[in-house]
């Protein structure tokens, strides 16, 4: 199994008999290149595993290639004219002569007053398994897992913890991309604050009357 990893979230899978890409999002470069693709797969809907922007070229070059997504994501994609396959977590799909299983089923908290959304993993050949956003701890054994690394629904010792229970042969982080992007937490800060609270982020070594 050969595996490209083109920043975040974003892993070309490469089987031998299937080239499968998961998670194209915004924060991923250089995916846009990729032909004679098996199928793209999304974890769920946020954009940073999902670019609306870049799919539809991306599927245009790949004519081959099988959309899938869990069933929240492929409602919004259908909404924009993409048709996606939607899937749920425990089916077994056959892509190109690999085998894919879908696991999990909800995306990681990110706060109490924060709506979980759905979000589904993917194993694929029973070797590699890309969970998305997800702590989710299959039941079988798996040769290569995805490991998250920074987000705002992730501690650092939460992502050890995965690691140790899934206990793969390799580990390869993902989802980093976000570590070099506070404002994404500004925002949830801004969103969460108490209504009389008011965040102020300050430029580094300008004085700031407050």
């Amino acid at each position: 199994m050969r595996i490209t990893h083109y920043g975040h979230s974003c892993l070309l899978v490469q089987t031998g008999s299937a080239r499968l890409l998961i998670d194209p999002g915004v924060f991923s470069s250089g995916f846009e290149a990729v032909r004679e693709l098996t199928g793209v797969l999304i974890t769920h809907q946020h954009p940073d595993h999902l670019d609306p922007r870049r799919l539809p070229d991306l599927l245009a070059a790949n004519p081959g290639a099988e959309l899938i997504a869990d069933g929240a994501s492929a409602t919004q994609l259908a909404e924009q004219g993409i048709a996606a396959r939607a899937v749920q977590p425990g089916e077994r799909l056959e892509l190109g002569g690999s085998t894919v299983e879908t696991v999990g089923g909800e995306h990681a908290t990110v706060h109490r007053d924060v709506p979980v959304i759905p979000n589904v993993g993917y194993l694929v050949d029973g070797a590699l398994l890309h969970p998305g956003d997800s702590l989710h701890v299959p039941d079988h054994p798996v040769e290569i897992l995805g490991v998250p690394t920074g987000a705002p629904w992730l501690k650092a010792g939460e992502a050890v913890d995965f690691m140790r229970a899934v206990s793969p042969r390799v580990a390869v982080p993902i989802h980093e991309a976000i570590l070099a992007r506070p404002e994404i937490v500004y925002g949830l800060f801004e969103h969460l604050a108490p209504e009389a609270t008011t965040l102020r982020v300050l430029e580094h070594g300008q004085p700031t009357m407050l």
